[in-house]
């Protein structure tokens, strides 16, 4: 060759994927002359190999032993394309080669079609010689015959696989003949395993052949032999169940002494070294007791055994069982006696947890410096695949036959069909487990050996790319590597612990289906209290073959027990229909509900819990979504409202169609608040500023698309501002309060007549378009001076005016809590400077704190409701929100000239100040914080509760329950709710008339 040609023909090999060159071109020139065929010939499909560096090494190496079977394999095209496949992914084939040249022609029939479960059984047991079921010869001959007749049968299954235009497609049909080919292994075992126990001179320890022929052995296989899921080189998981034939002369325990020489001898023959090394461990460890168990027993011992001892574990191994070999009808027994077991096994105490806990405990187990490799057992791999199908099998398969299937990727598939799975998950996993499966399968065709590690050497990966052909480069395979397991540990996540699995398992057998006959009693029971009403719901809901009815049928045993544990289940049950016919046919919303950590039973507390949710969730039914993150249960940001209340604006030029949005705006954001509230996202301080925040952009975009449409442009100088006052003012609103306000405006260059025109106008609008039926937002301006009785808005200076010659104290004192909200920014500065003046004087007068006193007694006596307890006001009664108010407010303006710390709208924040300054002792002040944030949280929650505003504390004991439950109180707490209210507002009066009245302590 000249130097020219062979450095072409080195570029040549190097583009097929020779990496050793210059040994490469030696060496297919000797295999050229061994073979008798010219290189381009012998090259033709080594560029398909994995490695073609170690398939022409193999080819080399068996070649010089055997060039006569070399050659004729190679001279068939179909034959030098098995070759190059097969022994350039597996080293180990090229070694078995080795060993038994003559099993190498049999590849030119190899790789057109998987052999099946009958063939694999004939050519095995006709390597042994088996006839009614024993060998024909009980020498280490037989067995290494089985050991070589399986490989060749393995090469012939590893050649489909390694041929295939679609390896990842061919996943599922690979590894259930690789299952099949173990199933015949072991029967061929068995067979030479009858022999060996049936020959012998007598005295060995050995048995008569009738005898032997009279024992029943069924082995039965486990794991992902049973499943039909094998690898090429797996434990495959068995338990031998022993028996006697029904017209045997022995009896059962000399036919369970010969079971277990059996059983023994047959293990032997799979995995003891021999010339023909072992095939793989066979591993009876499921067996019950596990190592220190008998390794044989009698179907009733093993039935015995599953009903009195059995751990949760062993009944989700069992879910895989399958009869793999030995005698048939004895293993069909088994399955039909196990299976019951495995199915009612969920309804086992703690039976979800024992799941989640062993899968844990796997991963624990690992070598740290593994667990980035591990195919197989780290996290994003095949067994969070596996655990994860198999617990939801278990679980819904109580009741659902049609999900009782073993292997995983065919339970998948049902689990899909009947709505346990959602599509996207089901073929995220059935996707990446067999890319995880194909990639474990690539690996241990390379020594024969078990491994489940990816590769740690750039070398590694770059062959396994060319083998398993799901990517171009060693770090592309790295890369999908990594996706793949970011995907599966997501999906494993949320279906894996889903509290919907808990409680399905947690629920007893008889109800994880609603039977016509049964369910009126059975919906009474759990406190429903119209069983009537509530199965016409179920029915609407459950009907017909839908996806979406079938899901609702896989929630509603759950979610109806979630809805007896509010305290309202009946309208939670109602409320759910709705926003369920609402959201239609919506894909995400029952999937969220099945798959999401704690939507379901979210959502059903909060619809059995609280009316006001019930009510604005049927019009905004698109916040069940946020269920599915607490983040989105959290307030937004008063600047990501305003620039959203901005937009509107921008968007819609007519007042009527802006506040169409801005009514929906607060809708959803007193949704979103009214959510975080129940579910306890959010606190009362965090409340508070939520509810005013909210306000406020209402208001504020209120104003801007009113004066938009009533001011013309040439009156733009009149300055306009809304003032808030009350628990506005202060930012602690509630769900159900008014927001107080006052009206402001300044003419500027407008005709003062005109420019009160125009402002009352603006009121007159905003008070109108303001309203809302769903969720009315009363704009009260009853704090302006005079009362009703004076003019609902005022300029600047006619305020001034009038706070400076007859404003009376409580007016002054009613100012305390002003502040600006909406409108002119430098109005509202003057105006809150005016308000200064007033509010914190530099001295009050003896008469003015008697007048506040007196005004005092007299609003408890003249405006509290007739015929109600007056402990029970929550904003009246004694100790309530307003006696804490009025001392606030009263050392306010008795010190806030001197004290600038007091200078606040908010009560909480006076009454901190005030104890810093000493003016309320710390116990003092924790009594008066204490009963008013509870009076809060009792008057918004009894809000939330019944979907109405009221100031007092129910006396209907369910209502107490109700409200005590958004509290966060146990269930049936109403008299504690009710003492806790008591004893602190008792002790908050107490507190209110020393300091107020200047009682004695």
């Amino acid at each position: 060759m000249t130097t020219g040609s062979r450095a072409t023909g080195l570029t040549g090999l190097a583009r097929m994927g020779f990496s050793r060159l210059e040994r490469a071109d030696a060496e297919i020139s000797e295999l050229s002359q061994l073979a008798g065929l010219p290189r381009e010939a012998l090259l033709e499909h080594a560029g398909g190999a994995a490695d073609p560096d170690e398939a022409l090494d193999g080819l080399l190496r068996i070649a010089r032993r055997a060039p006569e079977e070399v050659a004729a394999t190679l001279a068939d095209p179909r034959g030098r394309a098995v070759a190059w496949r097969l022994l350039g992914a597996s080293r180990g084939f090229a070694d078995f080669y080795l060993r038994r040249p003559g099993s190498f022609p049999a590849l030119v029939d190899a790789g057109d079609v998987l052999p099946d479960d009958a063939a694999l059984r004939g050519a095995l047991l006709g390597a042994v010689g088996a006839e009614d079921g024993f060998a024909a010869t009980a020498d280490e001959a037989a067995w290494v015959a089985l050991r070589v007749a399986y490989r060749e049968q393995l090469a012939r299954i590893a050649a489909y696989d390694l041929l295939s235009d679609d390896p990842v497609d061919a996943v599922r049909d690979v590894s259930a003949a690789l299952a099949d080919a173990a199933g015949a292994a072991l029967e061929a075992s068995l067979a030479v395993a009858r022999a060996r126990a049936a020959t012998g001179a007598a005295g060995a320890g050995l048995f008569p052949r009738g005898e032997v022929a009279q024992t029943r052995l069924a082995v039965i296989g486990m794991g992902k032999a049973g499943a039909r899921e094998l690898n090429y080189v797996s434990d495959v998981d068995v338990i031998f169940v022993g028996g006697v034939a029904d017209d045997a002369e022995i009896t059962e325990a000399r036919a369970l002494d010969i079971a277990h020489r059996l059983a023994v001898q047959t293990m032997r023959g799979i995995s003891e070294m021999e010339v023909e090394p072992p095939l793989w461990e066979v591993d009876a460890n499921l067996r019950p007791e596990g190592k220190q168990g008998a390794l044989v027993r009698s179907l009733a011992s093993h039935l015995a055994y599953y009903d009195r001892w059995a751990h949760s574990w062993e009944f989700q191994a069992l879910l895989k069982a399958r009869p793999l070999a030995g005698d048939r009808d004895l293993g069909a027994a088994y399955v039909a006696g196990t299976q019951p077991k495995v199915w009612a096994s969920a309804g086992r105490e703690n039976f979800v947890d024992s799941v989640q806990g062993m899968r844990e405990r796997v991963m624990e187990h690992i070598p740290p410096a593994d667990v980035p490799y591990q195919l197989k057992l780290g996290p994003g791999g095949i067994r969070d695949v596996e655990f994860t199908v198999q617990l939801i099998q278990l679980v819904h398969g109580v009741a659902d036959t049609t999900i009782r299937i073993a292997g995983t990727l065919d339970a998948l598939d049902a689990l899909v069909a009947e709505g346990y799975i959602g599509r996207q998950d089901a073929a995220t996993f059935a996707r990446d487990y067999r890319m995880l499966r194909l990639l474990e399968h690539r690996l241990q065709l390379i020594g024969l050996t078990r491994t489940h590690l990816m590769p740690r050497t750039d070398e590694g990966l770059r062959v396994l790319a060319r083998a398993s052909g799901l990517a171009d480069t060693g770090e592309g395979v790295q890369r999908l590597w990594e996706r793949i397991k970011r995907e599966v540990r997501d999906v494993h996540v949320r279906l894996f612990y889903r509290p919907l699995l808990s409680a399905v398992a947690a629920l007893p057998e008889d109800q994880r289906s609603l039977t016509a006959d049964e369910a009126h009693a059975r919906l009474a029971a759990i406190g429903l209290r119209d069983p009537g009403g509530a199965l016409r719901h179920i029915r609407a809901l459950t009907s017909g073959l839908s996806r979406k009815a079938t899901i609702q049928r896989h929630l509603m045993p759950v979610m109806l027990r979630w809805f007896a544990d509010g305290v309202d289940p009946d309208h939670g049950l109602v409320s759910y229909r709705r926003i369920s016919e609402r959201l239609g046919d919506t894909p995400w919303f029952l999937r969220m509900l099945r798959d999401s950590t704690g939507a379901a039973e979210g959502l059903t507390k909060m619809l059995s819990g609280s009316r006001y949710i019930g009510d604005l969730m049927e019009w905004i039914p698109e916040s069940v979504a946020w269920l599915d993150d607490q983040e989105r249960l959290r307030p937004r940001a008063g600047d990501v409202l305003r620039a959203e209340a901005r937009a509107i604006q921008d968007r819609h030029a007519g007042l009527e169609e802006a506040m169409a949005a801005v009514r929906a705006l607060r809708r959803r954001e007193m949704l979103r608040t009214a959510m975080g509230a129940v579910l306890g996202a959010i606190t009362i301080e965090e409340l508070g500023d939520a509810l005013t925040t909210i306000t406020e952009v209402t208001i504020q975009a209120t104003l801007r698309a009113v004066r938009r449409d009533v001011v013309p442009p040439e009156d733009d100088s009149l300055d306009f501002a809304i003032i808030g006052m009350g628990r506005f003012g202060g930012a602690e609103l509630g769900f159900g309060s008014d927001a107080d306000v006052l009206y402001v405006y300044r003419p500027e260059q407008v005709d003062p007549t005109r420019a009160h025109d125009l402002a009352a106008r603006i009121v007159s609008e905003l008070r109108r378009v303001s309203e809302d039926f769903r969720l009315p937002l009363d704009l009260d301006a009853e704090l302006r001076p005079e009362g009703r009785s004076g003019p609902i808005v005022r300029s600047l200076d006619a305020y001034a005016e009038y706070y400076r010659r007859w404003s009376l104290s409580w007016e002054a004192q009613a100012l305390l809590r002003a502040r600006g909200v909406a409108g002119s920014a430098k109005l509202i500065g003057d105006f809150m400077a005016m308000a200064d003046e007033i509010r914190y004087p530099e001295r009050i007068d003896l008469a003015s704190t008697r007048e506040i006193k007196r005004i005092k007694a007299r609003v408890e006596n003249e405006r509290m409701p007739q015929r109600i307890d007056r402990t029970r006001h929550l904003k009246l009664g004694p100790g309530g929100l307003s006696d804490v108010e009025w001392l606030v407010q009263l050392l306010q303006l008795e010190h806030g000239h001197a004290r600038p710390e007091l200078r606040t709208t908010s009560t909480i924040a006076g009454l901190t100040a005030a104890r810093e300054a000493g003016l309320v002792s710390e116990a003092d002040a924790e009594q008066l914080a204490a009963a008013w944030r509870l009076a809060a949280r009792l008057r918004s929650a009894n809000t939330l509760y019944s979907g109405n505003t009221s100031d007092v504390l129910p006396t209907d004991r369910r209502a107490l329950d109700g409200i005590g439950r958004i509290l966060e109180y146990p269930p049936y707490s109403a008299n504690d709710v009710e003492e806790d209210w008591l004893r602190a507002s008792r002790r908050s009066r107490k507190v209110f008339e020393r300091l107020f009245y200047g009682d004695p302590a």
